[in-house]
Order: C-alpha cells, then structure tokens, then sequence
C-alpha cells in the first residue's frame, strides 16, 4: 500500500500551516514525522486523516486520487488516527467507545468486550471494558483508541506523540506491537519530537520547517543531523541525554532549611523562602488509586517532581493540593496562613491568593477552544468585572503574543494553535504575581526547543520566588528540573532529594522497590 500527499496548502486566515508539502508513504518500517512545535505537522496528518480539507494539492491512495470530506471518509479506505489528545466520549463505558464505529453495534456487548480484552492484551494494556472513559487516565485513553483503530481494519495508522503519557514498559509493548503492524504490511507514521523514539522505532523520516518539507532522511542518523533539519542549525545544548541528570545553576540555600520532610536533603542550588504549601497525613483518591497519609513542605523558589507510572496517585495528590479535589482526611495549607483547601470553593481561594494550576489536558481544561487568544486575555483581566477595554486588550495580546513567542494573533482561536503555542498562551496567562504554579505535564508532546523554552520561564518564575510542583511522565525531565521529587508507586509515595539519586534507583521505586 502507498499514501502520497501532492504539493498539500494549507491556510488559517493569515497563518500558513503548510506550503507547497509533497510526502510520499508506503509499508515496510514505520515513517517518521519530525518538527518543531508550529513546523505544520499535525495539520498535515489531520489533511491526510479527513479532518481538514487541503486549500491546494491532492491526496493519492495506491496511485488513485481521493478526497476526503471527513474523518469517516479516511476510515473508510483504512487512514486511521491516534491523536495527541484523544477524541472519545468521556460519559460511555470504555467497551462501548471500542465498539464506535461500527454499523449499530452490530457485535454485541459480550463479543465487543471480549475481543477489547484480546486486543488490550496484545499491548499489555489494563483496560476495564465496563470502566466510565471519564475515570481514565491520557495515557490509557490513547491506548483505547490505538486498540479501536486497529479493530477497525485500518491499514495507515498514524500516531500524534504516542508515548508522552504511558510508561516506559508501555511504549516498549506499543513499539513492538508497531513494528509487527508494519511487517504486516500496513503503514505506521510516527509524529515526535523524541529523536531517540524516531530512531529506535522508524526507518525513514520527514523533517517539517514552517510549514514546508525541510528534507528527508534514513534512520538512523545522528541527532545533530536530525536537529540541523528541525531548527535550521546544530542545537547541542538541547540535546538530552537519556538517563543523564543535567545540574541546575549552583546558587546558595539556606542551610538551617536543608532538612525537611520524610528526611529528604535539598540540593543547594538555589536560595528558598519561606513555606508555601503543606501538606500533612492527605488521604485521597479516585476509583482507581488511593494515596494514603502523604506529607509534604514546599518553600518559596523550590521545584518538586511528582514521579510514577501514570495512575499511581500523583494526579489525586496534585488536584487536591490546587483544591480541585477534596481530600478524604487530613489538611493541605497553604501560604503559611492557615488557609486549607477543604471548602467547596478552594480553587477560587489558590487563585485569589497567588496560586495556580496548569492542567494536561490543554484545549480541555486549561482553555476555551473556540475563544480566541484577545479573549483569553480578557477573560484573565482582573478589571473584567468593571467592563472591557478591546483596545488595551488588543495591545496586551500583542505584547504576550511577541513575548511568549505564539505563533498566532490576536484573533486566532486557541483550538487552532498548536500543542506547544497552546502551552505557550496558557504560561502568558498566568498572573505576574504568582507565588505556587502546579502544572501537569509542562512539555507533553513538546519539541527540544519549545520544551526547553517552556522550563526557561517556569525557572525564572521559580527565581521569582514562586513554588513550582509538576507532574510528568519524563523520568530525564524529572531528574534534570527537580530540587527534590516526590515518587508514587499504587498510592505510597516517598520523598528523595534530586542530586542523591541515580536514575535507576528512582526508576526502581517508580516500580514499586524501596517505598516501603
């Protein structure tokens, strides 16, 4: 089988997405997709999976043209694809999003939940069939729709940053599973800004560039070869090292402060302040995960990592110290005034008292997707209640879209920027005064650069005298940007400084060794 896209334009009002972009498909080792954050790559493989119609240029299944007037229309001739965020319905069960798709249900409940089971299995994925999709985590949505796709008879599966939420046990499956998929005969295209992913898994790739085809490579390559293309020059500095921890900048800490909670040490690098959040005997959870009796200090300037395989308890931990979710027992307290986060309206008291929460989930949670960039600055305006100014507003959107480096304008709807300029906005929507960010996921499916960029702001924040606690599922990203981390395993957590611990030994209690 061969996928051929001819001389694809693609235009949003102003912004060029794709100029002039010939890519040619075909089976054997999977096809990768590289490029920075805005190079134009998902609306290249939204083109090819129905979701957008091309402005100029064609598409070509097996030396016929097509055109594809939805997503349906692609299934149809078997283009199938994951995306960076998962399409589903989070009311229905997750058997019955398995069975979308087919004509009526046509199989029934009992074989629909068998065969979800037998596919699941196939990737080591643990998935309940009779589970609300709503109680899912990402990374076992996006498992659930690679399961449906491939139940689907799709012969060209394309996968938007498939492993930014699953673990490394899980990506291992996954690429196995896709490898196996292309000796089938059936097309795999990868989108990525991991280059060790790209390399490991595919033989070809594409690199993307402002919206055109910057060249086209064998793998593997080196890196450097790889990133001239992506960035237009070698780009050492950005390379991470897998497994390597990288020291933050050496700056002197308070020594009568050193010693903290469950005995962890922190690195002196960086000068801290006074406590900001505490966290004493928390129980809390979900129907999946209890984290029982967890204890924590954060202090003014410090950055804390919440390590552990997704759904071990850091989400629940995370969410009930921003006061989104209500804890079982125990007390969250924040800003050393006794302020805890047990009422109905705790958010609302974080953000009125400095604080803030950046979720995963971009387009879903953290904006309004039809609601342009102007609007989000205006919905964040404190002197919104007094009326607003369109005309300061314009300027102030201006200013934060030069900032913040967004690649869009003030007009742009935020369901049209990219994963890495939705990132981008929601960091130039925090409040100047900002004393505890929370965040989930900071660089999920973002390029080297833009990753990069995003820990530039969050570490001058941090210099600023804001607490910063983040989730992620990048152990290297953890190792490189934490003072101290916090790690779950099935709700246990233990608390370790950053600097005394090696990477195997963080992975070895991420599975569950040494926690006790």
């Amino acid at each position: 089988m061969q996928a051929e896209l001819r001389r694809i334009c693609k235009r949003f009002g102003l912004v060029e997405a794709n100029h002039d972009v010939s890519l040619t498909l075909a089976d054997g080792a999977p096809h990768g997709l590289l490029g920075e954050n805005g190079a134009g790559k998902s609306t290249l493989i939204k083109i090819l999976s129905g979701f957008y119609r091309p402005d100029a240029g064609e598409i070509l299944i097996d030396g016929k043209p097509v055109a594809f007037r939805s997503p349906t229309d692609a299934a149809a001739l078997g283009i199938g694809m994951l995306h960076q965020d998962p399409l589903d319905f989070p009311a229905l069960r997750v058997w019955e999003t398995f069975a979308l798709g087919r004509s009526g249900f046509s199989a029934g409940r009992s074989r629909m939940r068998s065969e979800l089971v037998t596919r699941a299995s196939e990737f080591g994925f643990d998935l309940d069939p009779d589970a609300p999709v709503s109680r899912l985590t990402v990374g076992q949505r996006q498992q659930l729709e690679i399961v449906r796709l491939l139940s689907l008879g799709v012969r060209v599966l394309i996968l938007d940053e498939p492993t930014t939420a699953i673990s490394p046990a899980q990506r291992e499956k996954l690429f196995a599973a896709l490898r196996r998929l292309a000796d089938e005969g059936r097309i795999i295209v990868l989108v990525s800004h991991k280059l060790s992913e790209v390399n490991t898994l595919c033989g070809k790739a594409t690199v993307m560039t402002e919206g055109h085809v910057a060249g086209e490579t064998a793998l593997p390559a080196p890196p450097e070869q790889l990133v001239k293309l992506m960035f237009k020059r070698a780009r050492h500095t950005l390379m991470h090292v897998p497994g390597k921890a990288v020291a933050a900048p050496a700056v002197c800490d308070d020594p009568s402060r050193e010693k903290e909670v469950n005995g962890a040490d922190l690195p002196k690098q960086r000068v801290v302040g006074d406590e900001v959040l505490r966290v004493t005997n928390l129980t809390v959870g979900d129907e999946r995960v209890t984290v029982r009796d967890a204890s924590l200090s954060v202090r003014a300037g410090e950055i804390i990592g919440l390590a552990g395989v997704e759904g071990s308890g850091q989400r629940v931990f995370l969410e009930a110290c921003s006061g989104r979710r209500r804890p079982w027992s125990g007390r969250v307290e924040f800003f050393g005034e006794g302020t805890t986060l047990r009422s109905p309206y705790a958010y609302r008291k974080l953000l009125r008292a400095g604080g803030s929460f950046l979720p995963a989930n971009r387009i879903e949670e953290g904006l309004v997707g039809p609601m342009t960039i102007g609007e989000h600055v205006a919905l964040c305006s404190p002197e919104r209640r007094q009326g607003v100014d369109w005309q300061r507003v314009h300027r102030e959107s201006e200013e934060r879209i030069e900032r913040f480096g967004i690649r869009g304008r003030v007009g742009t709807r935020a369901s049209a920027l990219s994963g890495g300029n939705q990132q981008r906005l929601l960091l130039a929507l925090l409040p100047p005064s900002l004393r505890l960010l929370l965040l989930e996921h900071p660089t999920r499916g973002l390029d080297v650069a833009s990753s990069d960029w995003v820990w530039e702001q969050l570490r001058e924040r941090a210099k600023q005298g804001a607490a910063i606690l983040f989730v992620s599922s990048d152990l290297d990203e953890l190792l490189e940007r934490s003072d101290r981390l916090v790690v779950f395993f099935a709700g246990r957590t233990r608390v370790v400084a950053r600097m005394d611990t090696s990477g195997a030994q963080v992975g070895e209690m991420i599975g569950g060794i040494g926690l006790g």
